[in-house]
């Protein structure tokens, strides 16, 4: 078959990847360059660990393993590290850090506590505050290099056998003996079936096919889609591994580098207007940057970054075709990064041999048909926004 698979993020191109080693011809198209929407922009944390719901925690879960072997697979300098995680906890924080590790405990997902001491030899070279009373240990999770993870996806795909081009897909037109997709500059490319894999803009383009994918589409200032990420330059940080802490999230990035969150600065975000270099929301993010640094006089260099999330209107992951005559398999995903080697494979068989994955199946985008926009919500507890 001839598919064409719409948007070079991280799970379009592990779509792709896995069409191609299945033996289909692949057209990969992106409006700008592979991993620079969405996927830029990602915390980038591995995990299953704030996932209630029993299929969505399951496909997370599915999501962790699949990386695992990914790993072993891909060419290129690693991109994929099972470093575990930790997650501290203060007084105020304290109830509600118990009552997750208690719940995952019950459900055999590794969870433990650990001392102080042994959280100093997971974590690296950081400083716990004094104010942190009980920390967590989650040894099965991890973090991704986005840009590394999506180059290795895509040189995998192309030595397969796929093509990447730049394009801005303009229209999606599901015929009767076959599916075009329009090109901004006029361009149509004809195939048998297209992966709609365009994060944000999904529900835009699955419209100019006659398809309703709701998404959450606010992108003003606090809007849940809206996250701030701080890219640290320096001090160079021997960070080991992801941390969760009251008001601040790490993760270590290439070359000592630190990627940092707050989750509480999101509500004074506003992407039209970016957060100043010597604002308060930088400030802010620097103070408590340097409350976990070994050394804490020593001023940190942050760059900023805001990113918008592919959030699905009621914020569970989207994989499936449109209804059982459409050619076009939507795939969306709030947890990319972790789901992409799964959501991948999976789609990439169903795409090729039309036999239906159950993990996907409580996923679908029919499970919108008839549904009145306004009576979607986000199920908060699905996604972890707003959580630290």
């Amino acid at each position: 078959m001839k598919i064409i698979v719409v948007g070079a993020g991280v799970l379009g191109v592990s779509v792709a990847r896995q069409l191609a080693l299945a033996g289909e011809d692949v057209l990969l198209l992106d409006q700008r360059g592979a991993g620079t929407g969405t996927t830029a922009t990602t915390f980038a944390w591995t995990n299953s660990s704030r996932k209630p719901n029993p299929d969505y925690h399951r496909l997370n879960l599915a999501g962790m393993e699949e990386h695992a072997r990914l790993a072993e697979q891909l060419p290129g300098a690693p991109s994929y590290f099972p470093s575990g995680a930790l997650q501290w906890a203060d007084a105020a924080n304290l109830q509600r850090l118990v009552g997750n590790v208690e719940r995952l405990q019950a459900l055999g997902y590794p969870a433990h506590w650990v001392t102080p001491g042994e959280a100093m030899r997971v974590a690296g070279s950081v400083r716990i505050p004094a104010a942190i009373t009980s920390i967590a240990y989650f040894p099965s999770e991890g973090y991704v290099l986005p840009d590394r993870f999506v180059s290795n996806l895509l040189a995998d795909a192309e030595q397969h056998g796929a093509t990447f081009a730049i394009g801005e897909v303009v229209a999606i037109d599901d015929g009767p003996d076959a599916i075009a997709v329009t090109l901004a500059g006029g361009e149509v490319c004809t195939g048998d079936r297209v992966v709609l894999a365009a994060g944000r803009w999904t529900e835009r383009l699955a419209a100019r096919a006659g398809i309703d994918v709701p998404m959450v589409t606010d992108a003003g200032r606090g809007a849940q889609t809206v996250g701030l990420l701080g890219y640290a330059r320096s001090p160079e940080l021997d960070l080991r591994c992801v941390i969760h802490s009251p008001g601040l999230n790490l993760r270590p990035a290439a070359g000592g580098h630190t990627v940092l969150q707050a989750l509480d600065l999101n509500a004074d975000v506003d992407p039209a207007a970016p957060p100043a270099a010597d604002g308060d929301i930088a400030s802010t993010l620097a103070r408590r940057f340097s409350a976990v640094l070994p050394d804490p006089g020593r001023a940190p260099e942050i760059d900023l970054r805001i990113g918008l999330r592919s959030l699905p209107a009621d914020g569970h992951t989207v994989a499936g075709y449109a209804s059982a005559q459409a050619r076009v398999y939507c795939l969306v995903s709030h947890s990319g990064v972790t789901l992409a080697p799964v959501l991948g494979r999976l789609a990439a068989a169903e795409i090729s041999t039309d036999q239906e994955q159950d993990l996907l199946a409580a996923f679908r985008p029919t499970r919108f048909t008839g549904v009145r926009r306004s009576d979607v919500e986000v199920d908060q507890h699905a996604t972890g926004l707003g959580e630290q």
